[in-house]
């Protein structure tokens, strides 16, 4: 058999997720609302504490990582994102930075978004406020360090929302807001690339935050693919800053 190139390949994950490009669903509206007519602009919507998803007005997404697992995939979703002119939201857990810490600059350096996962990824809203907080803490502590900054976002482990009490501890370390999502791509069940691109694709409309995994070669396999239809749609994936701006 001879050698599949990249091409035929991603042409079979289309096909996988259903969505061969002269086929497939009604291309959403991407045209920009007009400016505003003032020279002030109308101050923001206040912004509720926990985040699932951003204004459904505008053709804007965001693609939101779990910073975990294997560097090198963590590599290749970087590298496809940027070669797309998508930027991401990476929440890293803690240990994790510990150790990579290269992979923190490597996000930054990228336009991407760099927030909070804890510290060690455990079920933060059974535990009790002083563990509650160590884990939030000491990932923000390696963020501090490596970046100078905590980040913008925190996300909670092993769930996603979080408790009153992890709300309130992550207001506490510098996380105005608890990020959630309204797309859940499961891909760490390891459905298979075209499952995934089909899951994210369609459910992802305006506005949405959509969780994704680092270590998992399903993602890095459908994420051209994901990327590809967003564009044909006329959705630009942005990072969560840029969402919520």
């Amino acid at each position: 058999m001879g050698r599949v190139t990249a091409t035929e390949r991603r042409a079979v994950l289309l096909a996988g997720a259903g969505l061969a490009l002269a086929a497939g669903c009604a291309t959403r509206n991407a045209v920009a609302h007009p400016a505003h007519a003032s020279s002030r602009a109308p101050a923001p919507p206040a912004l509720p504490a926990q985040l699932t998803h951003g204004p459904r007005d505008r053709p804007r997404v965001a693609l939101t990582f779990h910073g975990g697992g294997d560097p090198a995939t963590a590599r290749a979703l970087l590298t496809e994102a940027e070669k797309h002119g998508a930027r991401v939201t990476v929440l890293a857990v803690g240990t994790w930075l510990d150790a990579h810490p290269d992979l923190a600059r490597r996000i930054r350096d990228g336009g991407h978004d760099l927030g909070n996962h804890t510290l060690r990824h455990l079920d933060i809203n059974a535990m009790s406020e002083a563990e509650a907080r160590a884990e939030i803490a000491g990932c923000a502590e390696r963020l501090k360090r490596l970046t100078g900054s905590v980040g913008s976002w925190f996300r909670p482990s092993r769930t996603p929302t979080a408790s009153p009490l992890v709300t309130r501890l992550a207001q506490e370390a510098g996380y105005p807001h608890v990020l959630s999502y309204d797309v859940d791509s499961l891909d760490f069940t390891s459905p298979g690339a075209p499952a995934v691109a089909r899951k994210v694709l369609a459910e992802i409309r305006e506005g949405s935050v959509v969780s994704l995994h680092f270590g998992y070669d399903d993602t890095v396999a459908a994420l051209p693919v994901v990327l590809q239809e967003l564009d044909r749609r006329g959705l630009a994936a942005v990072t969560t800053t840029e969402l919520f701006s």
